[in-house]
């Protein structure tokens, strides 16, 4: 499995970026897809997740209402919609897969970093 994420890049606070995290080197049924960041100097954290089949999304608290994890199948891309960012948002942000019922994610892409101005 390899995920290339990009779309990452530098925003003044309000504004919006879209992430993209192609995957390919299998079919992904029963695979859940997520989002996490790592800002500087704090522990990786989850942003969201989407289960492959059926598309059952979780977002962390703390971007609900603001970013939004989506996945096109026949593209095997997983995109996270981030609008009305903050500074707080700044990290590198990776994409990760792993099979559902493991509870793991098994494969992470290289991280896309996104900065926010305020």
């Amino acid at each position: 499995v390899q995920l290339q994420a990009s779309g990452g890049g530098s925003v003044q606070a309000g504004g919006s970026l879209r992430l993209s995290c192609a995957a390919s080197g299998r079919t992904f049924s029963g695979y859940i897809m997520a989002w996490f960041r790592q800002a500087p100097g704090k522990e990786r954290e989850f942003v969201a997740s989407i289960r492959w089949s059926g598309g059952r999304t979780n977002h962390a608290d703390s971007v609900k209402g603001r970013f939004t994890i989506s996945r096109d199948s026949a593209k095997n891309t997983v995109y996270l919609q981030m609008n009305s960012l903050k500074p707080e948002d700044t990290a590198v942000y990776y994409c990760a897969a792993g099979l559902f019922v493991t509870g793991r994610y098994d494969y992470w892409g290289q991280g896309t970093q996104v900065t926010v101005s305020s």
